[in-house]
């Protein structure tokens, strides 16, 4: 593929609405929740295609929404001193990830994906409300950053464990929203140079990528609106639950 037309060609109309459809669902989900962009997009289209596809078109929505998310709440430098360390083991975990495993490395790649959206989506509605004490920070960070880059590369879904480690420290909702951002942003851009690595992130999968912005940044606009009508807590666990399910599927049946 040397162009975004080969990249359509290749994949066909119905699923090119299918790919818009779901990054303007995803885009929703992240403008309610704050989170869910990468993690509802991979999903759905790993009904479809190649997990190392669909992670490929992700690259660019996921990177710019979350570089918007980072940039908001005033607290970027606190957080990097916190976070550094787990950030760091986030980008060498998903490359050292990415060339011993590799979203792109075999037939379980889809089972691995419905383990993760299954093992978020529990946490996510049965997860206990857990803390983690400040001496503990300075090796559980860095583990859970390492073991989030395996995971990202192998799946590219990078919310387990990091998301329940960042909810564990009590950070405030600015907070927690601007290192959600962080810890997303560095996954991404791993998981691009792990994917390119692997031949799967070419110049046409960078143009679908970049064309797949403004369906999710639509959505997100239509996600905020619509959280100032819903109850977040109750759409939250919709999310999971839905989540779940979609895990389950892609687990027994890949």
């Amino acid at each position: 593929m040397t162009t975004v037309f080969d990249f359509y060609h290749q994949i066909g109309p119905a699923l090119s609405l299918l790919v818009v459809l779901t990054f303007v669902l995803a885009g929703a989900v992240k403008g309610v929740i704050g989170l869910g962009l990468p993690t509802i997009a991979m999903g759905l289209l790993g009904l479809a295609m190649h997990p190392a596809q669909a992670a490929a078109l992700l690259i660019v929505p996921s990177t710019l929404t979350n570089l918007w998310q980072l940039a908001a709440g005033g607290h970027l430098l606190a957080l990097l001193r916190r976070l550094g360390a787990m950030l760091l083991m986030i980008f060498a975990g998903t490359l050292l990830g990415s060339a011993w495993l590799g979203i792109d490395s075999g037939p379980w790649a889809a089972h691995a994906l419905g383990a993760a959206l299954v093992a978020y989506a529990l946490y996510g509605l049965a997860g206990p409300g857990l803390r983690t004490p400040l001496a503990r920070e300075r090796w559980l960070g860095p583990l859970c950053g390492l073991a989030t880059g395996v995971v990202t590369a192998a799946t590219g879904v990078f919310v387990m464990p990091a998301v329940p480690y960042l909810q564990s420290l009590g950070l405030t909702r600015d907070e927690m929203v601007q290192a959600l951002g962080m810890s997303f942003t560095v996954s991404t851009v791993a998981l691009a140079i792990g994917l390119a690595g692997q031949d799967a992130l070419g110049g046409a999968e960078l143009g679908a990528s970049l064309l797949m912005l403004a369906p999710a940044l639509l959505g997100m606009i239509g996600g905020q609106w619509l959280r100032q009508r819903i109850s977040p807590a109750l759409f939250k666990r919709c999310f999971f639950i839905g989540l779940a399910v979609l895990g389950g599927h892609l687990l027994l049946n890949g």
